[in-house]
C-alpha cells in the first residue's frame, strides 16, 4: 500500500504538499524496481522546474533512470544526505529518501497527478 496523504505520477514520483511546499521523491515500487540506488543526480537549488520535465537521475545498481518534476516551481531544497547515502532511497523512499523540495508555482497542476487509490491500481 501507498501513503494515503501523497498524489503520484505515472512515473513513479511521489509528491507530499505543505502549504506552498511539495516534497518529492520515488514510490517503494520505483525503488524496488531500480534495485540498489548507488548515486542521485540532483538538481540545483534555484533551478525553476516544470511539471514532467526531466529534472534528475537515480543510477542503480541495474540502470539509471531519470526523475521528474512532479509540479512547476522553484527547486528551494535538495536532500544533501542522499549525497553520501543514496541508499536511503531504497530504505526510506516515503521519509528520508526524499529528492527535493518546490516551491509551488501552479498549484493547479496538483490535479494532473493520480491518487493512491489509482497509484495502487497501476502498480498492482
Amino acid at each position: 500500500m501507498v501513503p494515503e496523504n501523497l498524489k503520484f505520477t505515472k512515473e513513479h514520483e511521489w509528491v507530499g504538499v505543505d502549504g506552498e511546499i511539495a516534497t518529492m521523491g520515488i514510490s517503494d515500487y520505483a525503488q524496488g524496481e531500480l534495485g540498489d540506488v548507488v548515486f542521485v543526480e540532483m538538481p540545483v537549488v534555484g533551478d525553476i522546474v516544470a511539471q514532467f520535465d526531466s529534472i534528475g537521475t537515480i543510477e542503480a545498481v541495474k540502470s539509471v533512470s531519470d526523475f521528474f518534476a512532479p509540479v512547476s516551481g522553484e527547486i528551494v531544497e535538495v536532500n544533501t544526505a542522499l549525497e553520501e547515502t543514496p541508499e536511503i532511497v531504497n530504505k526510506e523512499p516515503y521519509g528520508g529518501g526524499w529528492f527535493v523540495k518546490i516551491k509551488l508555482s501552479e498549484p493547479s497542476g496538483l490535479d494532473n497527478l493520480i491518487s493512491p487509490e489509482e497509484y495502487n491500481k497501476i502498480i498492482a
